[in-house]
Parts: C-alpha cells; structure tokens; sequence
C-alpha cells in the first residue's frame, strides 16, 4: 500500500499517517470483488465488550501482508483503545488470523508487552479465538457516575511525569492552585511517591477550611482506586514491594483523610474537564505530556471503561518507524505527542542539546527557541501538527468524537498554536467529512484543568 500525504514535516518525510493508510485500503477492499468483513470483539471479566467491524481483501499471495498489517494495527489500537482479554475474530478469514495474532501476542511474541499489559490488568491471558458472527458478544459499556460534583470544600491533584498539581476548590471557585516539579518514573523506592502526593494534599488542604473531598488524576490504570498498572511507578520493579507499596496507595491515602477519595487516569479527567467546561458531550480529551494522556466522554455524557492509552496507539505505519522505548513497538503515539516526541524531533531539526539533559527542560529550550524566532523550533511544531491532524482523523474511526480538547505541556505557548493550526489544516484537505472542534483552553487551565476537574469526581 503506498500512501501520498498532502501535507509532510521536511524533518520527519516517512511518516505514513495511519488513517491515510487505513483509508486508501479499505477503498481498495471496496472496489475489489471477493472482499469480505472482519468483526472484531474485545470482551472483559466483567461482561462489559465493544466490536469494531472493518473490511479485508481477498486472501492472497499478494494480499495478505496488507491484510495482516490492516488487522495486526487495528487490533493493537483496539487493546489499547478499548482493552478486554477475549479477542474474538468473526469471518471468512478469522481462523487463519487468530492463530497468527495468538502467536504474535503469546510469549516472546512482538506483542509480548501488549499481552503482559491486558494480563496484569485482567489477571487472564489474553486469548484469541475465531467465533461465528451469532458468538460475538453484546457490545456494552460501564459508565462511571464520577465527577461534575463541586459542592463544598475539595481537593484535586494530578501526577504527571515531570510534574503534580494540586488545586483547593470551595464550592466549584479554585482558590489555590500549585504545581511541583517531582521525577517519578524511575523512582524505585515507593515512598518517593507517596511523599510526594502527601505533601501536595497538605499544600492545598491548608488553604481551605475543611476537607471534605479528594480527587485525583494520575497516568496509568486505576480500577476501584487500585493501582493496576502505571507508568508513574514503572521504576517498582519488584513486584512484591508493588504488591506491598503501591497497588493499594490511594487506598490508604483515602484511609489517612478520611473523605470520599476516587482515582482516575488522567486522560479521563482530561475529557470530563472538556465536557464540564464547555457543556458538551462526545468529547475527546488528550494531554501532551511526559506521555499521552487520553479520555473520553460518550454521546450521553459518560465516562467509560475503556482504557484509551493512546501512547500505545500506533499512528504511523513505515516500516522504519521511532521505537516506543518501553513497549518496543513502532511508530506509536509516545514518539509524536508527547515530551519524548518533542526528544525525537529536536536532533531531526538540527538542535542537539546536553545528552545529560532531561526531557521536560529540553521541552523549554524549545520553548524558549519558538519565542526567539527560530526556525528549526518552528519545524518541530509543524511536524507535531502534521502527525496530529492525522492521527486526530484515525482516532475517530475508533471513537464517536465531536470534540476533541488539547492540553498538556507540549501544547503551551507558540508551538501550541502551531501545532492546532496545522492539525486543522489537515483534517479540513484530507478528511473534510469530519467535523470534529478542535478546543485549545487558556495557558491556566491547560496546566490546572485536570486537577481542577479531579476535584469534582467524589460525590459527598
């Protein structure tokens, strides 16, 4: 399949848009006799289960290595999109296709850190299976009645990778608010981290005259205010001191205060910020930060409980592509979206800096070279923009989005603007039948929102 972008970063050519890709090939399956449908159930423990239906070509010598590429990325997206340990294939190609896709995610497979991921957050294996389209399951969602309460003295934090904000809210008026530099990801003793977040729960707590809620937002994966997996504690390897330490954390905390407590990841809060602020539902929220952070909030106004990591998306289809540093993976969204994208980028436009120096403060020296005018920072921010706007039009094959909020660090000052403007301009050439409002919020609430929002999550 070859692809020709209109629009193209001179620092990074290769890049081929994922939804440009897809787009161009499930054309191709409409115009070729013998193509046929592919039915895609991702199914939970709990019942809940989504299915994502798609088109392959006819099978083929020369045909299959497209049609295992379509599949492999779509179900990819979907595992990390909407999760679920039962991946159920239903058509005339889904035998063939479960046994490869087992292999591939079975142990020592190249998805084998997918498949660690689903295991750790399910405790079952991930299994594929081929199924009659009468066996695939019911599609279902939890909705998560969390948030939108303002009501009274609260709290709100959120735990980046560089960074943890607190707010104090009275009756939904922030009446502080404060952001910590902190450097957890590597941190491998917990107590690094539950300082940390005692010590902004105390900073707030003292500008307010009573504590009588606590809410937070932090990178990773949260079920019932356990954490399963999270990349802010991805320095605890031993997994008996994670056991011991770290899976029960906001339990406890939730125990020391003794107020309403809930945990949420922090694209969640990143969405339920978009759709409280501007009253809108069908909202998308994505933060650009030490990672990406994704939520969603459905058409009725609901958070879910898909999982929507799209760090781990893939949005990029060359063959060449920038690895993931954590799962090895290629051309996923971590390497365009987020501080370690703007790392990536920064040699490819001709700016070498300090190897000693962290991400978050090479971030600023391309901030402080967007404000001096130069050339090579500009060319960074368009070739952000430019993945983004595709990536923006793939992720809604995936989600009902009809707004779509961007925050996070890589998004503040000029480079912003620039990345926005250019994610526009390719989704009204390339994708015109979207209609998708692309929402910037001020310099304060791109740096608070979440916290903010966080605060509103436990009902009193």
């Amino acid at each position: 399949m070859k692809v020709s972008p209109r629009y193209t970063s001179s620092i990074d050519p290769g890049f081929v848009p994922a939804s440009l890709w897809t787009k161009e090939f499930l054309k191709l399956c409409q115009h070729t006799p013998g193509s046929s449908v592919l039915a895609i159930g991702l199914s939970r423990p709990d019942g809940t289960a989504s299915v994502f239906r798609t088109m392959l070509l006819p099978a083929s010598s020369t045909n299959d290595a497209d049609n295992l590429l379509h599949v492999e990325r779509t179900v990819k997206f979907l595992l990390w999109a909407r999760s679920g340990n039962l991946v159920l294939l239903s058509g005339e190609q889904a035998p063939a296709l479960a046994k490869v896709l087992q292999a591939i995610y079975a142990p020592g497979g190249v998805r084998a850190f997918d498949a660690d991921f689903a295991r750790k957050l399910f405790e079952l294996p991930l299994t594929f299976r081929a199924v009659a389209e009468h066996d695939l399951p019911a599609e279902s969602t939890s909705h998560l009645p969390l948030g939108r309460n303002l009501g009274g003295c609260r709290i709100g934090f959120d735990l980046g990778g560089s960074d943890r904000k607190c707010a104090a809210v009275i009756d939904g008026k922030v009446v502080f608010s404060e952001e910590v530099k902190w450097d957890p990801y590597f941190q491998p003793d917990p107590t690094y981290h539950l300082e940390g977040i005692r010590h902004s729960l105390q900073i707030a707590a003292a500008h307010l005259p009573r504590v009588d809620a606590i809410g937070g937002s932090a990178a990773g994966v949260y079920i019932n205010n356990k954490v399963r997996v999270a990349s802010l504690f991805r320095g605890v390897t031993d997994p008996a001191l994670f056991e011991a330490k770290v899976k029960d954390m906001f339990l406890d905390l939730a125990k020391e205060w003794k107020v309403p407590f809930e945990v949420l990841n922090d694209g969640d809060v990143t969405a339920l910020a978009a759709s409280m602020s501007l009253n809108r539902n069908a909202v998308l929220g994505i933060a650009m930060g030490t990672s990406v952070a994704a939520g969603f909030v459905d058409p009725n106004g609901n958070l879910t409980n898909w999982l929507s990591e799209l760090a781990f998306v893939p949005v990029d289809y060359r063959f060449q592509g920038p690895a993931d540093e954590w799962s090895g993976d290629l051309g996923c969204g971590v390497q365009y979206f987020s501080q370690q994208g703007v790392g990536r980028l920064l040699p490819l436009a001709g700016i070498h800096l300090p190897g000693s120096m962290r991400l978050p403060e090479q971030l600023e020296e391309l901030q402080k070279l967007m404000l001096a005018g130069d050339a090579r920072a500009l060319k960074v921010y368009e070739a952000i923009g430019v993945a983004f706007g595709y990536a923006i039009a793939h992720f809604a094959s995936f989600y009902d989005i009809q707004c779509l909020l961007i925050m996070g660090r890589v998004t503040s000052g000029q480079g912003g603007d620039v990345i926005i403007d250019r994610a526009r301009s390719v989704l009204a050439d390339e994708f015109p039948e979207l209609r998708i409002d692309l929402v910037v919020p001020s310099e304060k609430d791109k740096r608070h929102g979440q916290a903010v929002a966080a605060a509103s999550l436990p009902p009193l």
